[in-house]
C-alpha cells in the first residue's frame, strides 16, 4: 500500500501562521512605540482604532462622545503602552484599557453609583426576541440601543459586556475589577430594569381607549 504523507491544509497553516504573526506583531510593534516610534504606533492605531469605537459607542450611545472617548484612549494608551507585556493578546489588552476609561469617564462625570448586591440570574430573554440583539430586526434594534442608553453607567457596561460583546461573568469581572457575584448582580439588574423601560415602551405606542 503506498504510504501518503498528509499535510495541513493551505487554510489551516495559513491561519494558524497569521495568528502567530499578528501576536508578535503586536508585541513588536507596541514595543517599538514604547520607545517612541510613531510609525509602529500609528500602524495599531490604524489596526484598532474602530474595535475600539464600536466598544466606546455601545456603552456611550453617542457617536460624538465616543469619538472623544476613542481619541483620548489612543492619547492615554501612548503613555502605557510600555505596560503591554504580552502576557495576553494585545486586543484583549486594549479592551481593558478601553473599558477603564470609560468607567472613568463616568466617575468623573459624577453619576451615581448604584448599590451592589447578589441578587443572582435571571432567563437569558429581557422581553420576547430580545436574546440575541445582534440578530434583532433593525427598528426593535434601534429601540433597543436608545433603551440601553437610559441605563444607569454600571449596568450598561455589564449588560454591553455580557449580551453584545459576549464576555463570560469571569472575563467581566476581570475587565472590571469586581467579583463575578457582582458581574452577575449587575447584569440581573440591567435586565430588570431594560425589561421595565421596554414595556413602558410598549403602552406608549398602544392607543388609549377613549
Amino acid at each position: 500500500m503506498e504510504h501518503v504523507e498528509t499535510f495541513p491544509s493551505y487554510s489551516e497553516a495559513a491561519c494558524e501562521s497569521e495568528a502567530a504573526s499578528t501576536a508578535a506583531t503586536d508585541y513588536d510593534l507596541a514595543q517599538s512605540a514604547s520607545v517612541g516610534d510613531m510609525d509602529a504606533f500609528e500602524h495599531l492605531y490604524l489596526k484598532y482604532n474602530r474595535r475600539v469605537f464600536s466598544l466606546c459607542l455601545r456603552m456611550l450611545q453617542s457617536h460624538a462622545e465616543a469619538e472623544d472617548m476613542m481619541h483620548e484612549i489612543f492619547i492615554t494608551l501612548f503613555g502605557k503602552i510600555g505596560g503591554f507585556r504580552g502576557e495576553s493578546a494585545f486586543a484583549t489588552w486594549l479592551h481593558r484599557l478601553t473599558v477603564n476609561h470609560v468607567l472613568m469617564h463616568f466617575r468623573k462625570s459624577r453619576v451615581r453609583r448604584e448599590r451592589i448586591t447578589d441578587d443572582g440570574e435571571t432567563p437569558l430573554e429581557i422581553v420576547e426576541g430580545t436574546a440575541n440583539p445582534n440578530r434583532m430586526a433593525l427598528l426593535d434594534r434601534i429601540t433597543l440601543d436608545s433603551t440601553i442608553a437610559q441605563l444607569p453607567p454600571g449596568y450598561r457596561v455589564v449588560f454591553v459586556l455580557h449580551e453584545i460583546e459576549g464576555h463570560e461573568h469571569h472575563e467581566i469581572a476581570e475587565i472590571l475589577g469586581c467579583s463575578i457575584g457582582t458581574s452577575k448582580s449587575q447584569l440581573h439588574k440591567a435586565r430588570m430594569k431594560l425589561r421595565r423601560l421596554l414595556r413602558s415602551k410598549e403602552q406608549e405606542k398602544q392607543p388609549s381607549n377613549q
